[in-house]
């Protein structure tokens, strides 16, 4: 039986972004998926979320656990059964700090994950963020602090635009070890605020990797930050779809 609704806060999120050519994305697809646009660039990214208190809704907080977790993920458009559109992420894999996570993961609750290490200096100011999963397939680099704006060359033309685009993607469907299901999760949170962070160094093995992402087709966008987010996880039902090898 799964718990139906997770509660807790989100400490710190990072939404690393990447802009890449949507053909090349649409390949890292299954279907019925297709990749959601800005000024006609697929978004792809990381998601590096710390959460505490993270428990059943109706425990007190002190019972709840705190994790480090990472997803790569796209956003994407689709539609469904009645033809209506959706939106929402992709979650091509997961990692997380947490041996509970681990195991509850794809059982009581949506979302399989991999046994990765983390370590994090987030002083307010600086943050030096480095994940590596335990099997050596990923590893994640990011070094920023506060700023007021986005890159000149984002896609976005404002904070505004990339919060709002990044809003609607509440929905995250996850692979699972069963290439046929995707585990569905919605993200519902208390209050929507973000803001934009400086990177003076960033690094996914994922996205650096040619096979995925050939040389010139993906580039570096900008990265947002949340902290202190009361928020709820509700279990979306899970997608049949077919096996996609690409990823």
């Amino acid at each position: 039986m799964r718990i139906p609704v997770i509660t807790g806060t989100i400490k710190r999120r990072l939404l690393v972004n990447f802009r890449a050519e949507p053909e090349v994305v649409q390949h890292l697809l299954p279907a019925p998926f297709r990749p959601k646009r800005c000024g006609g660039h697929a978004l792809v990214g990381i998601c590096l979320i710390r959460l505490e208190q993270i428990r059943p809704l109706g425990l007190p907080g002190f019972l709840g656990i705190a994790s480090e977790n990472a997803a790569h993920r796209i956003a994407v458009e689709w539609s469904d059964e009645n033809g209506l559109p959706n939106e929402g992420v992709y979650i091509v894999r997961r990692d997380t700090n947490s041996c509970l996570n681990r195991l509850a993961g794809g059982r009581i609750f949506p979302g399989e994950h991999h046994p990765a290490k983390f370590q994090v200096v987030d002083d307010g100011k600086i943050i030096d963020f480095h994940m590596e999963s335990d099997d050596r397939a990923v590893q994640v680099k990011v070094v920023g602090g506060p700023t007021a704006q986005l890159p000149v060359d984002s896609c976005f033309s404002s904070l505004t635009e990339a919060s709002s685009f990044f809003e609607g993607g509440a929905i995250g469907y996850s692979v699972t070890r069963d290439l046929g299901r995707l585990d569905g999760l919605r993200l519902e949170t208390k209050m929507w605020r973000v803001a934009p962070l400086a990177v003076t160094e960033v690094f996914s093995s994922y996205y650096n990797n040619k096979q995925n992402f050939p040389e010139g087709s993906i580039k570096y966008d900008h990265t947002l930050i949340m902290r202190d987010v009361v928020h709820e996880w509700h279990a979306e039902p899970a997608l049949t779809t077919p096996a996609c090898s690409c990823a």
